[in-house]
């Protein structure tokens, strides 16, 4: 088997736009992100939302639908052309806009803040810039909601990755970190932890995906909920 092609993360994910919301390879540690994602944001009736890094709208049209004014920023144009062509997108702004740059909004902006699986995009040195900015943009009281794949799978040599129409596995490039690294970084931004968790695949979820049987029992998600001091 080819070693994987590793190529700029805003490249990456313009070629997997076609396929990120059906690829099997990856459908697994969504749907953990989902489940999470869903259970932690139960209730976003009239909030205004922040997406970060939202890609396809895979939560944002959700949430959208659930009552929150939602926003997303992200980078790659061919990624939110897939989530606008989708029903009910017309009820999410999308904005284009690099993550590792200051957000465009001003000060204590949304109720509510999520980043889904983008932190291993982040280089660690601008992790505490990035988390900075999560906390500026929220207001008061706000949810800092941070999802990412758990470190432990850089242990294992896997990152985002997809295959090309020629069977290439391509990879974004990730950025290899700690679980202390995300932390300390949300620390040193200034916000406070409400809780921290890892989830880890079970047969549950392996019965749903087989794919995931090669991660069975290993951390596969982290979970960071935070708020402005």
């Amino acid at each position: 088997m080819s070693d994987p092609k590793i190529v700029p993360t805003r490249e990456g994910y313009g070629k997997w736009a076609d396929s990120y919301d059906t690829d099997a390879l990856a459908n697994w540690l969504k749907a953990l992100d989902e489940a999470e994602v869903h259970r932690r944001l139960s209730d976003v009736r009239g909030m205004v939302l922040l997406d970060v890094g939202g890609g396809t709208g895979r939560h944002a049209i959700r949430l959208a639908r659930a009552g929150a004014r939602v926003t997303v920023v992200d980078f790659s144009e061919e990624m939110m052309a897939k989530a606008r062509a989708k029903p009910h997108a017309d009820q999410v702004r999308f904005l284009t806009h690099d993550v590792l740059t200051p957000f465009p909004f001003a000060d204590a902006s949304f109720d509510c803040v999520l980043c889904a699986l983008v932190l291993e995009h982040i280089p660690p040195p601008a992790l505490p810039e990035f988390f900075r900015e999560l906390g500026r943009v929220a207001r008061g009281n706000a949810h800092v909601l941070v999802t990412a794949m758990h470190p432990a799978r850089f242990l294992r040599g896997r990152s985002a990755n997809f295959r090309d129409e020629a069977g290439t596995e391509i990879r974004p490039l990730s950025h290899v970190a700690t679980l202390s690294d995300y932390v300390m970084a949300a620390v040193n931004a200034g916000l406070k932890i409400d809780a921290l968790a890892e989830r880890a695949v079970d047969e549950e979820l392996v019965r749903r995906f087989p794919r995931a049987a090669q991660s069975l029992g290993w951390p596969a998600l982290f979970v960071m909920e935070l708020r402005p001091s």
